[in-house]
């Protein structure tokens, strides 16, 4: 079993240049678990893999990460084999967060008969989840209020902050391996986001060593993370990640292979 992430965007709501910040789990090549779904992350999804999404992981309700779910909506809807079957996960504090900002428009169809969440397997969480035989953590970030945004850890393989500041408490937790850590950061941080020298001050050097940034700027931002030392990631670039840990995945020979 080979896992790898790619990186659909890496840009923040401004940068459009560089796509939505969203990424897929890959395993032996294919997709197996979307991350986030903003306005040009579905277009990029199918330029990759040539088919609509199975399942998505909603780290928080920005539409920067959320809009491309109207979308979304109507391609699963008039498609009979992936009508309600498309796996939406996110945490239960989010429900009502995502209902007001991309469900409650009034007649979701013209000619009725649809609630939007008819199109889609919704499952609220809040420690975690299963997905395909691997089991993820879900933890809390540091993003405008306090349980509104959430990352995620496949333990052993990878963690995704979402937008956030500095989460010492979280990532010691669940990055406590050798995971890959894709982590938001700008070149100057502000009260949603991480600078460089939050991260800094925050973390350790071991742990920053196996940081990969993302939603930043622009180019040019990037290239100033780059010539601080930083790994940062491109829009469509794909990382290699370790196995996952046996205790998270249902067939621990599957882990080590």
């Amino acid at each position: 079993m080979t896992l790898a992430l790619r990186f659909l965007g890496v840009g923040n709501a401004q940068a459009v240049a560089l796509g939505s910040a969203s990424a897929v789990i890959e395993c032996d090549g294919k997709p197996l678990l979307m991350i986030d779904c903003g306005p040009d992350a579905l277009t990029a999804y199918l330029e990759y893999y040539g088919q609509s999404p199975r399942a998505i992981y909603l780290t928080h309700a920005h539409m920067d990460h959320v809009g491309g779910l109207e979308r979304l909506f109507f391609s699963t809807w008039f498609d009979d084999q992936l009508r309600g079957t498309l796996r939406l996960y996110a945490h239960a504090a989010l429900v009502p967060v995502l209902q007001s900002r991309v469900a409650d428009y009034p007649q979701v169809l013209a000619e009725g008969g649809a609630n939007f969440w008819d199109a889609f397997h919704l499952v609220p969480l809040s420690q975690g989840f299963w997905h395909e035989g691997f089991w993820f953590d879900v933890f809390p970030t540091r993003h405008h209020a306090p349980m509104t945004s959430f990352g995620l850890s496949l333990r052993g393989s990878v963690v995704w902050t979402g937008d956030t500041r500095p989460i010492p408490e979280m990532l010691s937790r669940y990055a406590a391996s050798a995971e890959t850590i894709a982590h938001d950061c700008v070149l100057e941080g502000n009260p949603s986001h991480s600078g460089l020298d939050d991260l800094e001050r925050e973390y350790p050097s071991e742990l920053l060593g196996r940081l990969i940034l993302y939603h930043y700027g622009s180019a040019q931002e990037a290239r100033a993370l780059r010539e601080r030392g930083y790994r940062v990631a491109d829009r469509g670039e794909e990382v290699q990640l370790d196995g996952p840990d046996a205790s998270v995945v249902l067939d621990p020979i599957v882990a080590q292979s």
